[in-house]
């Protein structure tokens, strides 16, 4: 029984804690969340996916450092140690704004990030006050990688902080290790992202 709940933590659903402020309205500092590890092994990351994504070399402190394991070997350290054993990886929780191939701008005149050309509609998750972006950026996002920003916009370290880093700011997708499905605790927040 215990294996198989581990089996089930590393390959399929994992628990999550939110640690900070940069998704807020969408997700809390101490909101639990689980994350679906199965949907994008058999389908694309989309725009305005909630995922969480392992940040060691493309958000790390530095980026670019090989310090974590690879994904495949995180994954059995924590089967053979039942999940009790760290990985070195630092996890992100960030909404995706562009895909390979997006053109991904701010802002347009009335002041709304763009991809390819079109307003992005972001009134439903933007924290209240925010604006899209202080900072203005205008790039194409590489195949295979993913442009990300949070929800709370002012306090948010998301691709935009690592415009000057190797990759522009985008992540890999392969880095992704999942997609936000729920909130389970706090009881009050219980349910389904949008």
């Amino acid at each position: 029984m215990l294996l198989a709940s581990v089996l089930v933590r590393t390959f399929v659903v994992t628990p999550f804690s939110i640690p900070s402020g940069s998704m807020r309205e969408t997700l809390d500092v101490g909101d639990r969340i689980l994350v679906d590890r199965v949907s994008y092994r058999f389908g694309p990351v989309h725009r305005g996916d909630v995922v969480v994504f392992d940040g060691t070399d493309t958000f790390g402190a530095v980026a670019g450092s090989s310090g974590g394991l690879p994904g495949w070997a995180a994954r059995v350290v924590r089967v053979l140690t039942f999940g009790l054993a760290g990985t070195g990886r630092t996890d992100y929780v960030k909404r995706v704004i562009g895909v390979g191939g997006d053109r991904v701008a701010c802002c347009d005149a009335h002041d709304r990030i763009t991809v390819n050309g079109r307003p992005l509609r972001e009134r439903a998750y933007l924290f209240p006050g925010d604006r899209p972006s202080a900072l203005k950026f205008d790039i194409r996002v590489p195949e295979g990688r993913l442009w990300v920003m949070g929800d709370h916009r002012s306090d948010s370290m998301d691709s935009r902080a690592h415009l000057g880093d190797p990759g522009g700011g985008t992540v890999p997708e392969s880095d992704v290790v999942g997609q936000v499905i729920v909130v389970v605790w706090p009881v009050d927040r219980l349910g389904g992202l949008s």
